[in-house]
């Protein structure tokens, strides 16, 4: 049974930090790229970034570029979001989510699992 469960979020004041986590079981983590979303109040929900399991390549939106940094773990079948100098407009539900693209897709169609998402919230 495929699980991706996340981690880390809170409420965090403009210009902190979090890092989210997501441990995922019940496939082989490290043959999946991983990708995050996050879905905001009265928004569709976007892409933030991606890291390919072929190469460790990381995508990434243009509104986090710069300031979020993917990364993973194969030995712990866990990927993070690294979320720095935030701002209130990155308060959303984060979510991971698996994909077996040949490279990391931005569209929501490219992962076939998803997490249940993580609230962060970023106070001005």
């Amino acid at each position: 049974q495929v699980q991706l469960v996340e981690s880390g979020g809170g409420l965090v004041q403009a210009g902190g930090s979090l890092r989210l986590s997501c441990a995922a079981s019940g496939f082989t983590f490290g043959r999946y790229n991983m990708g995050w979303f996050r879905l905001a109040p009265g928004k569709e929900r976007e892409f933030v970034g991606a890291i390919g399991w072929i190469s460790t390549t990381t995508y990434y939106a243009g509104s986090v570029k710069g300031r979020f940094a993917i990364s993973r773990d194969n030995a712990k079948n866990t990927v993070y979001l690294q979320m720095n100098s935030l701002k209130p407009e990155d308060t959303a539900v984060y979510y991971c989510a698996a994909g077996s693209t040949v490279v990391p897709g931005a569209s929501q169609s490219d992962y076939a699992h998803w997490g249940q998402g993580t609230q962060v919230t970023v106070s001005s």
